[in-house]
């Protein structure tokens, strides 16, 4: 796995690093330790959010219970998607409030006003896209550190030249780290420098 690769998720038990990879394979390998009731064994989404799952049964019975396809996104919110759209095609409706000078511009494009707002988005997210990696890198990062590192040394100092852009002094504060820990959070921090991308 090239460094700056970050797996789609991880596993730590305590300051040691498990398991990476798909969901399936880190459930595997965790499965064994959480059987024989060894604690503190923490699982981490790609983008730092912690994930937690139901280990009871067999592995078999593990597995079954697991997504089937770990790249459909949740619901935004509180919304939940309705009955309308071309979900085949991954079109989905929902509801969009607009001021109606808004409105009237948006009917006024050719294609009607979805064609516009899916336009307009491409446009924003192309426009955005180096800006909207780096920012994802550092909330990444600043998550994982904050749960796995918050209490080592240089943690403030850490965060402040992650947020600062400052890859050097990023480096030099995580060095005292253990090594599975400082590892992983400059793995996840690479997206986040200036000569990233």
């Amino acid at each position: 796995m090239n460094p700056n690769d970050v797996p789609s998720y991880v596993a730590f038990q305590g300051e040691r690093l498990l398991a990476e990879g798909d969901l399936r394979s880190v459930v595997a390998a965790i499965k064994p330790l959480v059987d024989r009731g060894e604690a503190g064994v923490l699982v981490f989404g790609a983008a730092s959010q912690q994930v937690d799952f139901d280990l009871r049964g067999s592995l078999a019975e593990v597995l079954a219970r697991l997504p089937a396809d770990e790249s459909v996104p949740e619901p935004v919110g509180d919304e939940v998607p309705r009955g309308r759209g071309r979900p085949k095609l991954g079109v989905v409706a929902r509801e969009v409030t607009l001021l109606p000078r808004h409105w009237e511009w948006l009917g006024q494009q050719r294609g009607g006003a979805s064609v516009a707002l899916r336009r307009l988005v491409d446009e924003a997210r192309h426009a955005s896209a180096d800006t909207d990696r780096v920012r994802a890198a550092q909330e990444a990062t600043h998550r994982f550190m904050t749960v796995m590192a918050g209490d080592r040394p240089d943690y403030e100092e850490a965060a402040r030249a992650l947020f600062a852009g400052d890859s050097a002094k990023f480096a030099r504060c995580t060095q005292a780290w253990p090594v599975d820990i400082r590892d992983h959070a400059r793995r996840l921090a690479g997206p986040a420098w200036p000569s990233s991308g």
